[in-house]
Parts: structure tokens; sequence; C-alpha cells
């Protein structure tokens, strides 16, 4: 089981290139699990390998999984890129995961870590095409929009669009857009790990988009990470075309 754990962090954007894929440190991490293996364990073996196949495989389509059946030491581990990363960023970023996450979570056998480009997620737990619903946290700019009533409603049918856009996409991942005004527009992401179901993609994302009085009521811009999908809306393109 993971534990439920939520914390909301606000934010500022100060890399705005998309072709900077190490301007910014990891946006948030979690280590959840309960026990914790050795230097030279049988563990730590198969999890050097099995994050050396996530970093290596997953570049050409942006998505893997592995795991081992070494039933006293299973790991398992799923790497996921956002859709529109190049495979050159996608492994720059999958690596700079693996090394910073042993950083903060030194010998745990469970841990996830978020960046703007990728998720890098392993555990002793089986986790494969289950919704993660307890490893997420929140981001928003602290800056609000003027007619917040109006503009939720717009986010709102918006993101719900792209729900089920993701849903119905092989990549379980989905881009659009909202004109607000005459000269502005709502800019948004969805995506899901490949693991899922399309249905439970769907699932994910309704659920991620119905916290959205929590964490981003009237703001700018803002994001539900978790460990199973995503969801984050901006008022300017933040995504490559």
């Amino acid at each position: 089981m993971f534990f439920s754990k939520y914390i909301a962090v606000s934010f500022l954007l100060f890399c705005l290139s998309l072709d900077a894929a190490n301007c910014a440190g990891p946006l948030f991490h979690f280590c959840f699990s309960q026990t914790k293996y050795t230097v030279n364990s049988p563990y730590a073996t198969k999890l050097n390998g099995l994050l050396n196949q996530l970093s290596t495989k997953v570049p050409r389509t942006g998505f893997r999984l592995d795991f081992n059946v070494d039933a006293e030491n299973r790991v398992n581990g799923l790497a996921l890129c956002r859709g529109d990363v190049s495979s050159r960023n996608c492994k720059t970023c999958v690596i700079d995961a693996e090394k910073e996450v042993r950083h903060r979570c030194p010998y745990e056998k469970g841990a996830t870590i978020w960046y703007d480009y990728c998720l890098l997620k392993y555990s002793d737990m089986d986790f494969f095409g289950k919704i993660d619903n307890g490893n997420k946290f929140y981001m928003w700019n602290v800056q609000e929009v003027k007619n917040t009533t109006s503009f939720n409603r717009k986010l709102k049918d918006l993101l719900s669009s792209l729900s089920y856009k993701a849903y119905a996409s092989p990549k379980l991942y989905a881009t659009g857009e909202l004109v607000l005004g005459s000269s502005e527009k709502l800019y948004g992401l969805a995506q899901c790990t490949r693991d899922l179901s399309s249905l439970d993609c769907k699932e994910c994302l309704d659920g991620a988009i119905g916290e959205l009085p929590k964490c981003c009521d009237g703001k700018r811009g803002g994001r539900v990470v978790g460990g199973s999908c995503n969801f984050r809306y901006e008022l300017y393109p933040f995504v490559a075309a």
C-alpha cells in the first residue's frame, strides 16, 4: 500500500525555454517504502539493473516498465516522459531522476520522483495497472485571474475534454487549448502512465480534475501531479508544437 501523502507547493516558472531540460531540479519526490535494502544486497543489484534498463530503453517510446521475477527481491520500475519531449531530453531526464532519487531516498525499496519532463518510480510491491492515489502533490501559480467563476468553469471544460482525449489516445496523453477572450488562451495537458487501462486513466484524471478547488482555485496556472496521472494548465503555451 502506498501511504496517502498530499502537499501543496506554490511556484513561479523561471524556466520558460522548452529546450532547457536541466534548467530546474525535481518538482517533488516521495520515499514510501517501509523497509530498506543494504548496499550489497540482492535487491540493490536488481534495482541497479532495472534502473539502467529504464534509462536505456524509455527514450524510444517515452514509456517503459520493468520488473524481475525473484519473489524475495522483486523490483518493479516505471519511467514516463512527457508526451512532447524529445528522445534526447527524455533520456537526460530519466538519468537525472535516477541519480537524484538515490540521493533523496537512500536505500529505500520504494520511491517516486517527478521532473517537468519525466517521472521515475520503483518499488518492491507490484503497482502495475493500479491507480496510485497516495503519492500526489499540487503546484500553482501565485497570481490569480480576474474573473474566477468564469475561468474555473472554462478550465474544467478544457481539462474534462483532455481527460477524454487522453483516454482515447494510445499514448494516454493529450494537449489542447481554449479561447478565453480576444487576446488570451488557456493551454492544458493531461497524461497517464501507460500501465493503466484507458478506463483507469480516465478515472485517474477525472479524480485529479476533481481536486481543482483544493489546489488551483482562480490561479493562472496549476498542476495536480500523481504517481499514475497528472494534468497541467497555463495561460501560455508550454509544450512543443
